[in-house]
């Protein structure tokens, strides 16, 4: 048996399309030989000091933007790579699939979802796994620069944002999109494809 591919993938809880775009790496795990990696970043943090967002995102953006990704980091520091992708789902369920508040009391629900340590959740509206998280964070966005946002992708050392998608592509289909999404990844001198998104995030 081959050794799978590893493809390293940051995301923030709060991303609607990055959540989109896990579960099309989680169907593409089921159609070619890759395990994906799963890493915190923070649109709090991409987004502190920009200008011109709109004030009800600037407000999200200062509170409820910090609780998922802190709570990711702190997972991964107490508990492992591998808890951080069982957290991802517990998380990204309740908060896309089931609309949950995105607050302290959530993360905890999804913590004991996982059997993880429920006691993250009492400090995530604080700041002490900032420094981890902005390395994660820096990690990586650095290598594809300050005009993306989440899902960002590495595949073979190639870092891209993307793809955003919805729906989410189901077996072959998402197996050929990831073939495609790989060789546009591995070429260094490409940078943009894109069309104007028509369609919010379809969960279904």
């Amino acid at each position: 048996m081959s050794e799978k591919q590893i493809v390293d993938f940051w995301f923030d809880p709060l991303c609607p399309f990055a959540w989109l775009t896990s579960r099309w790496m989680l169907e593409v795990e089921q159609v070619r030989e890759v395990e994906t990696r799963f890493h915190p970043m923070s649109l709090a943090l991409l987004n502190a000091g920009r200008e011109g967002l709109p004030d009800d995102y600037r407000k999200m953006m200062e509170t409820v933007a910090w609780y998922g990704a802190r709570a990711a980091i702190a997972v991964q520091l107490r508990h492992g790579d591998a808890a951080v992708r069982e957290f991802y789902t517990a998380i990204g369920t309740r908060y896309h699939l089931h609309d949950e508040p995105r607050s302290p009391e959530t993360v905890r629900a999804a913590l004991v979802d996982c059997g993880l340590d429920s006691s993250i959740a009492d400090a995530v509206t604080g700041d002490q796994w900032d420094a981890e998280l902005a390395a994660s964070h820096h990690a990586g966005m650095d290598p594809v620069g300050n005009d993306v946002g989440t899902p960002v992708i590495r595949i073979d050392g190639h870092s891209i944002f993307g793809p955003v998608l919805s729906p989410i592509p189901r077996g072959e289909a998402a197996g050929r999109l990831f073939d495609a999404v790989s060789i546009c990844a591995g070429y260094d001198e490409f940078f943009e494809l894109k069309r104007t998104r028509t369609v919010g995030p379809i969960f279904t």
